[in-house]
């Protein structure tokens, strides 16, 4: 492994976690959006990732440049339900007065944009542990 390796990880494991945090943000301002350009209510996204590897790791034998850290495959949509709610003043209530909102949870979204903050703390307090590590062998070459 390279010198570098364990931070090109910690960036990706950053940029992973930035784009959590903005499909978070996203399913929180549209939590009560029930009309969207589709004509339909918002439906929650979630971001997805995978490890990121150059090759297939064998025999459990890390080989150099095999671990690349994290990558986004996509967002997609929550096949959760949608939430009916009774409110028959609403302008998207159906003839029974229902509303389909979105089926976005403020508190599971907080929840997860707290994990999200933290994981993305812990990629920063990495990067600055390996850049005090490269410091520290730059004074011992002194």
């Amino acid at each position: 492994m390279s010198a570098f390796t364990s931070l090109r990880i910690s960036a990706s494991g950053l940029s992973a976690e930035r784009l959590r945090m903005d499909t978070i943000a996203s399913n929180i301002a549209n939590a009560s959006t029930t009309r969207g350009e589709d004509g339909k209510p918002y439906v929650r996204k979630i971001a997805v990732f995978q490890e990121n590897l150059n090759e297939v790791i064998k025999k459990g034998d890390i080989v150099e440049g095999n671990l690349l850290g994290v990558k986004s495959v996509g967002i997609v949509e929550d096949q959760s339900e949608l939430r009916r709610v009774y409110d028959p003043s609403h302008p998207d209530a159906d003839e029974e007065g229902y509303v389909l909102m979105p089926n976005v949870n403020i508190l599971n979204e907080m929840a997860d944009m707290i994990a999200a903050t933290r994981a993305y703390e812990a990629n920063v307090n990495a990067i600055n542990n390996e850049k005090s590590m490269f410091s520290k062998a730059l004074e011992i070459g002194r």
